[in-house]
């Protein structure tokens, strides 16, 4: 079952300010395995497929270095096929070196770490949906240990970079206000609360997916906007299935007082904390 292609709605890319092109090239290229796309002056565009950029990196004149507490980029994740390519990434980041954290959701097995610029990343992959508890509408998440060594205990292939059919599985945001970042993202753009974490986090989906897109206030209420020329998150890009469902977004988020921009078929707007989000239709 794929959460990530039609009749979803779906975070399918990634743009981040960096403040070294080349040395993030390296970074992404050789510990995580993306491949380059397209690259053009202080931009590069990465892809897993060979087909499909997933992952943008841009350095843009006059780069800020990242404020802390602000809201804006938490981690981005990018979601492999099967838990056998997981096994084969715990090994090969062993061997790279670079510190991570780790845990067991239950629904998925994730590691966290963090590129050269601080910009969080969640490399993970999905347990069968058919194991997934929920219950009044809600999935059970947990915050557990993940089991590294019964990962590596499996014989595995060496990590050979990232599988083609990988693929933008989600996107977890800093928010200054989780009611209003609610409304934004459910009434507004369409998607479905599908987990709480008491007071402070709100998971939200399409389709009962685990999470689409998190909010969280744990960088403070009332975090302040990222400045606009600072690294990290630049803007990430909303799949819709038809030219209906963006058209019904659009009104809503126009009865919210939302400002919408459209820019060759792609909708601009920003959420209430100031992330910039594109809207468009799944090709």
């Amino acid at each position: 079952m794929s959460f990530h292609s039609n009749p979803h709605t779906y975070v399918d890319h990634v743009k981040l300010n960096v403040q070294d092109l080349q040395r993030s090239l390296k970074f992404y290229q050789e510990v995580i395995g993306f491949q380059v796309l397209k690259q053009s002056g202080s931009s590069a565009q990465l892809t897993a497929d060979g087909k499909t950029s997933i992952l943008s990196l841009d350095q843009p004149d006059g780069l800020t270095p990242k404020v802390g507490r602000t809201a804006g980029l938490y981690h981005f994740a990018i979601l492999l096929p099967t838990r056998d390519h997981l096994a084969q990434f715990v090994q090969h980041i062993a061997k790279v070196g670079i510190p991570v954290g780790s845990s067991d959701h239950l629904v998925s097995e994730a590691l966290y770490f963090s590129d050269p610029d601080g910009n969080g990343i969640e490399v993970y992959s999905d347990r069968d949906p058919s194991t997934w508890e929920w219950k009044n509408d809600e999935v059970k998440m947990t915050v557990d240990p993940l089991n590294i060594p019964e990962l590596q205990a499996s014989h595995q292939p060496e990590w050979d970079g990232l599988p083609e059919d990988t693929v933008m599985g989600h996107l977890h945001l800093h928010v200054s206000n989780l009611q209003e970042a609610e409304e934004f993202y459910t009434r507004g753009l369409g998607f479905e609360v599908v987990c709480r974490f008491g007071l402070q986090a709100v998971f939200i989906s399409t389709g009962k997916y685990h999470h689409h897109i998190a909010l969280n206030t744990w960088n403070g209420i009332g975090a302040p906007k990222s400045l606009e020329h600072s690294v990290g998150l630049q803007s990430f890009h909303i799949t819709y299935p038809t030219v209906e469902e963006i058209s019904d977004a659009v009104d809503r988020l126009t009865s919210l007082g939302v400002s919408v921009i459209k820019e060759n078929d792609v909708y601009q707007v920003e959420d209430p904390s100031g992330n910039h989000v594109q809207l468009k239709v799944s090709p």
